[in-house]
């Protein structure tokens, strides 16, 4: 067992609104530079959708992620993007990259011809400029241009997910006045088994060992984008203006002050939550080579207790400060995760094991009854899964590799904690109804208000436990800057490249 210490995120999409100030905070604080005027580190999607970049989660397009290769009966993790043959072959040629019209050519107004128009019987108007060209241009797309058309057959039905969808099924999502859709957030998702850090010749990506926080080394970046390509969420940018490339660094410097991401601290539905994670990274290899269905349950397996004694043993012994193990003890993440099993990681399949869970939308409240017909008398208020209008096939491309099993889980648990706050705030439903929900969902009623108070009550102080970094242990780190690097490189020839000389002690 090898015990790794992960700043790990969740958010709750119920309670998301779309407002898209976590957009606006990061992109104000990060990418408000030339060259980076089409990155948006956090974006706020539409489901169903085609998101941002268009259509970022066909990897039969982009080719990123890991695939999992059976061979003389072991399994064995490949790049989809690249390998050591590949990658050298056509290292000046990425076929697989974004373009700008899957991105969007970012614009401004031409605000002079508005604030200094001379007198006119015409009203001024500022025509819209590239930013990239400074020419006029037609506004075609954006980071949220299909925002809150989850009904739209231009947007939405383009969506990958509604391929696992039957044709009746679709049709019921798309009527107008059953219309379905949600909001997605996203950010870098920091993942365990990260394809862009595998994937870069020039190994400027690397994961922080002390919290796991994915970064770019800007220094040694040579733009060769095989980051883009590798990462299948596309949360790896290249800066046309620099020729680097950049990417989320999770707000690192407002984490060393014990301050939440700013997309973390603005958000307005309290949707983000934030804590430390203890996983045994010596499983990395076996789980992201499990079979697809067994990914959820594989990667919560991984995720180790921080209130059992051998962890805790085994975590202080591979240097894990006790102040962080008791940050792990108290972080919601793993609560959501690993105790109550409602958070899930987006498209498992990519196998990069991500550090972003979500719990899945139970929505809307009231789902779809027999002939169309809403009987407010039933003794089963909310509906139920099967009748809700978000299909859960649909829900489990986005969050179970396909497998329904743990969306069901942890939809029951969601659907047992209305019922319970239900009957405790308005008395309408009958206790049997409640009873059959707890049970069915294998949950307690106390479980049920500890989950209720961490989603709906809770504050920044419950929602972001910020461990102590420790700053003194990276003096050591660079003192054994020789041993370092010597497993840098050793994490390098294991990503897929081969054998890569390493340099000599002391050199």
């Amino acid at each position: 067992m090898n015990v790794r210490a992960q700043i790990s995120m969740m958010f709750h999409l119920d309670k998301c609104i779309g407002c898209h100030t976590c957009s606006v905070a990061c992109k104000n604080l990060w990418t408000d530079r030339q060259g980076t005027e089409y990155m948006w580190w956090n974006n706020v999607e539409t489901k169903p959708g085609t998101g941002y970049p268009t259509k970022w989660e066909d990897q039969s397009k982009y080719k990123g992620g890991w695939t999992a290769d059976s061979k003389n009966g072991e399994v064995n993790l490949r790049l989809l993007a690249t390998d050591k043959k590949r990658g050298y072959s056509n290292i000046f040629f990425q076929p697989h990259l974004p373009t700008m019209d899957d991105y969007y050519e970012p614009w401004t107004y031409k605000y002079d011809d508005l604030f200094n128009s001379p007198a006119s019987d015409d009203q001024p108007t500022a025509m819209p400029i590239s930013l990239i060209t400074g020419e006029p241009i037609e506004i075609k797309a954006g980071p949220n241009w299909d925002d809150d058309l989850g009904g739209s057959s231009i947007y939405a039905k383009n969506d990958p997910n509604l391929d696992v969808l039957t044709p009746h099924e679709q049709q019921a999502m798309f009527e107008i006045e059953k219309m379905v859709f949600f909001y997605l957030p996203r950010i870098c998702n920091h993942c365990s088994n990260p394809a862009c850090v595998a994937s870069c010749p020039s190994g400027a990506l690397y994961k922080r060992g002390e919290d796991g926080i994915v970064l770019v080394n800007q220094d040694k970046c040579r733009g060769w984008r095989y980051c883009v390509s590798a990462c299948p969420y596309k949360k790896v940018y290249y800066n046309w203006k620099s020729g680097k490339s950049e990417k989320c660094i999770l707000c690192y410097p407002r984490l060393e002050t014990g301050q939440a991401p700013a997309c973390f601290h603005s958000c307005v539905g309290r949707i983000r939550y934030l804590g430390v994670l203890l996983y045994d990274a010596d499983r990395i290899q076996e789980i992201a080579s499990c079979d697809e269905k067994e990914l959820v349950a594989k990667q919560r397996d991984m995720i180790l207790d921080p209130f059992d004694p051998e962890v805790i043993a085994q975590a202080k012994k591979d240097g894990i400060h006790h102040s962080v193990i008791e940050s792990a003890q108290q972080s919601p993440v793993y609560k959501f995760v690993k105790k109550w099993e409602i958070a899930m990681p987006l498209h498992p399949e990519f196998r990069t094991l991500p550090m972003l869970y979500y719990v899945p939308p139970l929505l809307p409240v009231i789902g779809r009854q027999e002939n169309d017909v809403v009987d407010l008398d039933t003794t089963d208020f909310f509906g139920s899964i099967e009748t809700a209008r978000a299909p859960v096939k649909y829900l489990a491309s986005l969050f179970g590799a396909g497998n329904e099993e743990p969306i069901i889980k942890a939809l029951l648990k969601l659907y047992a904690v209305r019922h319970y706050r239900r009957i405790q705030d308005l008395d309408d439903v009958n206790q049997s109804t409640v009873d059959q929900a707890l049970a069915k969902a294998g949950v307690t009623a106390e479980e049920c208000e500890e989950i209720f108070r961490l989603s709906a009550l809770a504050t920044d102080t419950d929602r972001f436990v910020i461990p102590k970094m420790h700053r003194e242990y990276a003096a050591e780190l660079l003192a054994d800057k020789d041993n370092f690097m010597s497993d840098a490189y050793d994490y390098k020839a294991s990503a897929g490249f081969g054998s890569v000389s390493k340099p000599e002690r002391g050199a």
